[in-house]
C-alpha cells in the first residue's frame, strides 16, 4: 500500500478537505459558463470572481502544505468529511449569496448545507425567486454531495465499520473490520483515488443518460439536467418546484422511479464493498426489501377505497385508478429513497385513498430510507433487515426453544451481534430526533412543525417540509436559531450518530 501511495500524483497528497474545496471552486466555472450562455453576466461573475478566488487559495494553501506528511489519527479522514458537510457550504454560499443579492448569508449557508447533505430542502420555495444558474449551482452541489457519500463509503465509511457497515463487518464502529486496516493518509488517499476511478464514470454516464431521456421525454434542458443530478443523488431539487411540475409526465417518471433503484442497494452499481452475497442483486436483502415496500404501500393505499369506489360506482373509470395506483408508485419509492419528489399523480392516489395528507407515511418511508453506501439517508434496509431477521428468529424459539438457526445467504451477511448494533443505532437515531424536536421547541416552532423538520433534516428528506403536513412549512419564515438546528440535524442525518460518536473518542484519534 505504501508503494501505491508514492505513485499518486503530490496534489492528490493534500489533505482530503482541501482537495475537496479545490475540486468545488473549480465547479464554480460551469455555473459562470452558463451565465455567460444565459446572457446572465451579474450572476456569471459572481461564479467566476468566487471560483478563481478559491482556486488561488488552494493554490497557496497546497503550496504551504508541500513536502509535508499529516498527521492524522485513525478518524482524520472522518474528520475530512465531517468537515467538508460543515465548512464547505461556506465556500459554497458565496457565489450563491453574491449572485442572488437580496437574502442573508446564513439563508445562503443553510442552502448550501441542504444541497450537499443531498437533503434537498429550500429557503426559496417559489422557484421564480432563482434565476436557472442558481437553480442549477443548487442541483450541482446536490449531486456532487451524492458522489461524495458514493466515494466515502468504500474509502473512509466501510474500512472504519460505519454508515451501516457495522451490521456486517466484525469490529466495533469506528474500527477497521481488519487489525492491517491502517486510515493513515497515503492509505487513504489509494483508497478515494480507486475509488473515483471506478465510481465517477458509472456515476456520470448514468446522470447524463437520465438526462438524455428526460429530454427526450419533454423537459427543457435545464429542467432535464437538474431532475436527473436530483435522482442520482436523491436530493429532490428542482426548478420547477418538484418533478409534478415538469413536461415529460408519466413517462419521465417512469424513468426516474427505474434510475431511483440505484439508491435501494450499493449492488446496483458496484461490489467494491462487499455489502452484498455473491447470488447477485435479486437475493440482495436491502433490495428485495425495497422492491416489497414499494409493491405493497401503493397497494394498500389503493385498495383501502376500492372497495366504497366499488359500491358508489366510481370505479367505471380504469383510468383514474391506474393514476392513483401510479402515483402511489412513484411517491412511495421516492420518498423510501429519500428524494422527495411527488407524483404528477399524487393528488389522484389521495383522492382515490381518501388519505389527503398521509404525512406520516411519508415520514415512515423516509425515516426507513435507502440502501448503505448509497446516497440516500435515513436509518437504512440493511438495519430494517438485521432487526427483522432478529424478531423472526425470537419468535422461532418462543415456539421451538431449543431450536437451532440455519443461517441463509442473507443472513451470512450479518455478523452475530449485528441485530443489537443496529437496535442501538435506531435508540441513537430516536434519542437525536428527540433533541432535535425540543431544540426547535424551544425556539417557539409548534411541536408537529417541530417534528417533520426533525424528521425531514435527520432522514436527509427535505420535501417532508412541503408534503408532510397539512400546509407547506416555510424555513425563510424562522429564524436563525432554527435554520442553524435544522442544519445542524441535516450534517448530523448525512453523517449518521455513529460517526459523530466515533469523532469524540479520543482511544481512536490515538490510533
Amino acid at each position: 500500500m505504501a508503494d501505491q501511495a508514492q505513485k499518486i500524483p503530490s496534489v492528490l497528497q493534500l489533505p482530503l478537505f482541501l482537495l475537496i474545496v479545490g475540486i468545488a471552486s473549480a465547479t464554480m466555472l460551469f455555473p459562470a459558463i452558463h451565465g455567460v450562455v444565459v446572457r446572465d453576466l451579474e450572476t456569471a461573475r459572481a461564479f467566476l470572481y468566487s471560483g478563481m478566488l478559491g482556486l488561488i487559495i488552494f493554490g497557496l494553501i497546497a503550496l504551504a502544505h508541500a513536502g509535508r506528511a499529516p498527521r492524522h489519527g485513525t478518524l482524520g479522514p472522518l474528520m475530512s468529511l465531517f468537515s467538508t458537510l460543515v465548512f464547505l457550504p461556506i465556500v459554497l454560499a458565496i457565489p450563491f449569496y453574491e449572485a442572488l443579492g437580496n437574502t442573508s448569508f446564513l439563508n445562503a449557508y443553510v442552502e448550501m448545507v441542504s444541497a450537499v447533505t443531498t437533503t434537498g430542502a429550500t429557503l426559496f420555495e417559489a422557484p421564480g425567486r432563482l434565476n436557472d444558474t442558481l437553480h442549477l449551482w443548487r442541483a450541482m452541489v446536490g449531486w456532487m454531495g451524492g458522489l461524495l457519500m458514493w466515494m466515502a463509503a468504500s474509502a473512509i465509511l466501510a474500512p472504519l465499520s460505519l454508515g451501516g457497515f457495522e451490521v456486517t463487518a466484525r469490529a466495533e464502529p469506528g474500527r477497521g473490520e481488519r487489525f492491517d486496516v491502517t486510515m493513515a493518509a497515503p492509505e487513504v488517499r489509494v483508497r478515494v483515488l480507486k475509488a473515483g476511478i471506478g465510481l465517477i464514470p458509472v456515476y456520470v454516464g448514468l446522470t447524463l443518460l437520465l438526462w438524455v431521456l428526460l429530454i427526450a421525454g419533454g423537459d427543457r434542458t435545464l429542467v432535464a439536467l437538474c431532475h436527473a443530478m436530483s435522482i442520482l443523488a436523491t436530493s429532490g431539487i428542482s426548478p420547477v418546484g418538484g418533478a409534478q411540475n415538469g413536461n415529460s409526465g408519466m413517462s419521465g417518471e417512469a424513468v426516474m422511479l427505474l434510475f431511483m433503484l440505484f439508491a435501494l442497494s450499493r449492488l446496483t452499481f458496484s461490489k467494491d464493498t462487499k455489502v452484498g452475497d455473491e447470488e447477485g442483486l435479486l437475493a440482495d436483502p436491502e433490495f428485495r426489501i425495497g422492491i416489497a415496500i414499494v409493491a405493497f404501500v401503493p397497494l394498500f393505499i389503493f385498495f383501502r377505497h376500492w372497495l366504497g369506489a366499488y359500491d358508489v360506482g366510481e370505479e367505471d373509470s380504469l383510468t383514474e385508478a391506474a393514476r392513483a395506483l401510479w402515483g402511489g408508485i412513484f411517491t412511495v419509492m421516492s420518498f423510501l429513497t429519500t428524494t422527495g419528489f411527488v407524483s404528477g399523480y399524487w393528488d389522484d392516489a389521495q383522492a382515490w385513498s381518501g388519505l389527503s395528507t398521509p404525512g406520516l407515511m411519508l415520514m415512515g418511508l423516509a425515516l426507513i430510507g435507502g440502501g448503505v453506501a448509497t446516497s440516500a439517508g435515513g436509518v437504512k434496509l440493511l438495519r430494517v433487515f438485521a432487526l427483522y431477521r432478529n424478531g423472526r428468529r425470537e419468535m422461532e424459539r418462543l415456539v421451538y426453544p431449543s431450536s437451532i438457526s440455519t443461517a441463509s445467504s442473507a443472513d451470512r451477511r450479518l455478523q452475530r451481534n449485528g441485530a443489537f448494533i443496529a437496535w442501538i443505532f435506531f435508540m441513537l437515531f430516536a434519542v437525536s430526533l428527540a433533541v432535535v424536536t425540543v431544540m426547535l421547541t424551544l425556539f417557539a416552532v409548534p411541536f408537529d412543525t417541530a417534528m417533520i423538520m426533525a424528521v425531514a433534516g435527520l432522514s436527509t428528506t427535505g420535501p417532508l417540509l412541503q408534503q408532510a403536513g397539512d400546509v407547506p412549512i416555510r424555513l425563510a419564515e424562522f429564524g436563525g436559531s432554527v435554520k442553524l438546528v435544522f442544519a445542524a440535524a441535516m450534517i448530523v442525518g448525512r453523517l449518521e450518530t455513529l460517526a459523530i460518536i466515533a469523532l469524540l473518542t479520543p482511544d481512536l484519534w490515538r490510533g
